[in-house]
């Protein structure tokens, strides 16, 4: 049994007392009113009743550490509670809600811990670390509905791709960018519509499906399987039809997902790249320099497109999404062969009939329709004076 540094020693661990509140909040901090309720002064005493309410607003994370007033993410922003300070034993029982023994002595013993609990009404993905201040969590709600690719307004022409029999569609995108939320409507969206095999490798799992007309199994990695490249390998020999890969992480992954893409599967996977193109270089600069003929070759067969996309704040209080959207046309796959990269967004920009668009095109969409302001899509683009041009005259 690790040693357990933070006062979770048990009964014989005392525990200190609640530190004193934060500073009355004043009329233009942006804590929600309902929690500074007098039932709410002295802080929650469940880890659910937090959680219930990050819920009920619609949060989309919740952060809790000790010596830390626990906090929500609201839409992006940082949103204060106005509860007292966490301590370390209320951080302990409130570990205990979700973790086993087992698990926690995990996270004591390597510093981090990734995992996924179920609520009930919300599942929430799970991840401990330790800080200067002591231990502290953050959990990233999940919705027990999965929404359609209708719902989320995804482009139709993905739709289309999720019906082919194989190549491999990549969701890249910062942290909390969505592309969980999108692989989950594409295989919701193949669950409902086609009859096939579909296998899932993630650490850990977020959204759970149940089989309908395909069937569907979801594996996680230290639950289902102790590797995650063991269970790729072994899913070719699993008779799936379609493999979701969590997330492509190093080359390992990504040459047994460009196989399983090549052998007659369609392969799912993500990755932290910001554009379409980056993406595929990322997808190349994982491998040397003598290897490099040889992987532009599979790349180009084995790549049927990258959504590459981010949130944005609406005019309505809400968040929605935006897209560069690289389809692997055949003047394309051309380019990735002669590593012209640069030539393919220029395509992008004058390809929407094959589906293709850029983030900048996506974002003064959304502008002239009237959902997103100038200001929020500048600050989201990564060429905010190509967008001001573009907008120009026309908003």
């Amino acid at each position: 049994m690790a040693e357990l540094p933070f006062g979770f020693a048990g009964a014989a661990t005392m525990a200190p007392p609640f530190a004193a509140p934060p500073p009355p909040l004043d009329d233009g901090d942006d804590a929600d009113s309902a929690l500074r309720s007098p039932a709410a002064q002295g802080g929650p005493e469940t880890l659910e009743s937090i959680v219930r309410v990050a819920h009920e607003k619609d949060y989309s994370d919740i952060h809790i550490g000790v010596g830390e007033e626990p906090r929500f993410r609201d839409r992006g922003d940082m949103t204060r509670t106005g509860w007292p300070v966490t301590d370390k034993v209320r951080f302990r029982d409130w570990m205990r809600e979700m973790l086993s023994p087992a698990e926690i002595d995990t996270f004591l013993r390597e510093k981090e811990y990734d995992g996924s609990f179920d609520f009930g009404y919300v599942r929430v993905r799970i991840n401990l670390l330790d800080t200067l201040r002591g231990p502290a969590m953050v959990l990233r709600l999940i919705p027990q509905k999965i929404a359609s690719v209708e719902t989320l307004g995804l482009p139709k022409v993905l739709s289309e791709l999720a019906e082919r029999p194989k190549g491999m569609l990549l969701v890249t995108g910062p942290t909390g960018s969505g592309k969980s939320t999108t692989l989950a409507a594409l295989i919701d969206y193949i669950n409902r519509t086609m009859k096939r095999h579909i296998l899932t490798i993630e650490d850990p799992f977020e959204f759970v499906h149940q089989s309908q007309m395909s069937l569907i199994r979801q594996r996680e990695v230290n639950q289902h399987t102790k590797l995650f490249g063991n269970a790729l390998r072994a899913a070719l020999r699993e008779d799936p039809d379609v493999i979701l890969i969590g997330e492509i992480r190093d080359q390992e992954t990504l040459t047994t997902a460009i196989e399983a893409s090549q052998t007659g599967h369609l392969v799912f996977g993500t990755l932290h790249t910001n554009s379409a193109v980056r993406t595929v270089e990322r997808i190349l600069g994982m491998y040397k320099p003598d290897e490099q003929l040889q992987i532009r070759r599979a790349v180009s067969e084995s790549l049927l497109a990258v959504v590459s996309q981010g949130l944005v704040k609406t005019t309505d209080g809400k968040r929605c999404g935006y897209h560069d959207l690289f389809i692997n046309t055949d003047a394309c796959r051309d380019y990735i062969l002669q590593a012209q990269l640069d030539e393919i967004e220029q395509i992008m920009e004058r390809s929407a009939f094959d589906g293709m668009q850029t983030s900048n095109q996506s974002l003064a969409n959304l502008v002239e329709v009237g959902r997103v302001t100038v200001e929020d899509a500048m600050a989201q683009s990564l060429r905010p004076s190509e967008l001001a041009q573009r907008l120009r005259g026309r908003v």
